[in-house]
């Protein structure tokens, strides 16, 4: 038997087939599209992701023509990405408005000018942000007139798991889980149910709302999905951040580890009660399983290898993203050039939506090799004021990290971010561990796997980077960074 997880990211979709033993088989990859109608403006075309979902699965069986055999579904995805679709027709009002987007920047300080920001903190450990749903949805209902739609249920609002079981389930189910409905700014994170006074400031009306559902629940069956046979049980969902906290393994208290995908995100398990944060981190559910939540403290820098992509196709300085750790490594640091990744604002712990991307000291002998050595230290810069917070904020250290992600394939920048840290590195052999989570909780849903402890036990280490620098040097790059960040 074998569980499917489909890890719908922000710039493709994932499709990993995981057997009993926790062994990822076989995989499928497709990309899609990305619009930037506005500057600091993201968006999706959701029938894009639905097709991307789509492909990835008919690949699959086309390589195993004998069929998929499975005994689940597990769905993880790009969290706080907000659909707005019609019920009836099961067609979107809009493209989906992404993590990324900046455009609800006005609207959020309208509410902390309200003096609204400490009630929304304390109700969803969030802070008044562009990034989460909430404000997101309000947007669409402005700008397509659609209040009145939406308050008598006509209108569906979910995060993309929603809109992927909305449609895995041939309309049948609408509902999310908690991790994904706590990035909403709707959810209560004491509660994990959907807070009215959170609703009426941000004028979202219920009747439009998913229900909550733990990750490891039963979310409907699949019903006339081409390669996909009716009847499959969906059980595993989470938002990619959670769902990689718990492909790593990361069950005990202290426990952290940092996912470096488009962004970087850097989770720390607190354990059954909500650490709210007084650094600007997020306080956040990691997972829920049987109507037992475990909580996490959350970091989120918006860029990191979206930088390298940047270079890539903005800037042209390398063919393929992967070129940009032999680049870095040929010069033997970035020769005084400090780059703040700030290219659609700064998230944790500074939530600056203002801020834009940066590069200080450059010289005239500045190279692209240069270049390239300061953004993979930009990337790493910015995870050292993230562990910094989440040390305050849980009065505890972390001695080591586990690391995933595309990124976290680099060398050059595993081995920078723990000489920064001062932390050891732990890379395991599979970097995609959002698409892994997913299907292990699937698997616990489904009874495939009958305890944390049995997971726990195959987690290993492939590759550890210790720190290889001394307190001085590491005191002049914070000094530096610290410095960039105020002025950028």
């Amino acid at each position: 038997m074998h569980l499917l997880a489909i890890d719908q990211g922000t710039t493709g979709t994932t499709c990993l087939l995981v057997n009993e033993q926790q062994e990822v088989v076989d995989r499928s990859y497709r990309e899609f599209d990305q619009h930037y109608p506005q500057p600091g403006w993201v968006e999706h075309d959701p029938e894009a992701i639905w097709t991307s979902v789509m492909d990835t699965i008919s690949e699959l069986n086309q390589r195993h023509p004998e069929g998929l055999n499975l005994a689940a579904i597990g769905i993880t995805n790009q969290r706080e990405t907000t659909i707005v679709w019609d019920r009836e027709t099961g067609r979107p009002v809009h493209r989906a408005i992404v993590w990324q987007c900046r455009r609800t920047a006005d609207f959020c300080d309208q509410l902390k000018a309200q003096g609204l920001g400490e009630q929304f903190s304390e109700r969803t450990g969030l802070v008044l942000d562009p990034y989460f749903s909430g404000t997101k949805v309000r947007w669409i209902l402005d700008h397509h007139q659609l209040h009145d739609q939406a308050r008598v249920g006509q209108l569906a609002f979910g995060t993309v798991d929603s809109f992927l079981i909305h449609r895995l389930t041939g309309g049948a189910v609408h509902a999310t889980d908690v991790t994904n409905a706590s990035r909403t700014l709707l959810m209560n994170l004491e509660t994990t149910q959907w807070d009215a006074w959170c609703l009426d400031q941000l004028g979202v009306p219920e009747a439009m709302l998913p229900e909550i559902r733990s990750c490891d629940a039963f979310f409907g069956h699949t019903q006339q999905i081409p390669g996909l046979p009716d009847g499959v049980p969906i059980h595993g969902v989470l938002g990619d951040q959670q769902a990689a906290l718990f492909g790593q393994a990361c069950f005990r208290q202290g426990d952290a580890k940092c996912t470096y995908g488009t962004g970087a995100f850097l989770l720390a398990n607190v354990g059954a009660k909500p650490v709210h944060s007084r650094r600007g981190l997020l306080a956040t559910p990691a997972w829920q399983l049987k109507g037992e939540t475990t909580y996490a403290l959350e970091g989120a820098t918006f860029i990191a290898g979206a930088a390298v992509q940047w270079l890539r196709d903005g800037l042209g300085m390398i063919e393929r993203s992967s070129d940009i750790e032999a680049l870095a490594a040929s010069v033997p640091d970035a020769g005084g050039v400090v780059f703040v990744p700030a290219l659609a604002g700064l998230g944790a712990p500074h939530w600056r939506a203002d801020a834009r991307g940066a590069f200080f000291g450059m010289t005239r002998g500045t190279t692209k090799a240069h270049i390239a050595r300061a953004v993979l230290d930009g990337i790493a810069l910015q995870i050292v004021d993230l562990l910094d917070a989440i040390a305050a904020d849980a009065d505890a250290s972390v001695a080591r990290l586990r690391v995933d992600g595309g990124a976290a394939a680099n060398d050059l920048l595993m081995q920078t971010q723990s000489d920064l840290l001062a932390v050891t590195i732990d890379r395991p052999p599979m970097l995609e561990a959002t698409g892994l989570g997913a299907a292990l909780v699937a698997g616990l849903g489904v009874g495939v796997f009958d305890s944390l402890d049995a997971l726990s036990d195959h987690w290993r280490s492939e590759k550890s980077f210790s720190p290889a620098r001394n307190e001085d040097w590491r005191a002049k790059q914070r000094a530096q960074w610290a410095s960039a960040t105020e002025r950028c």
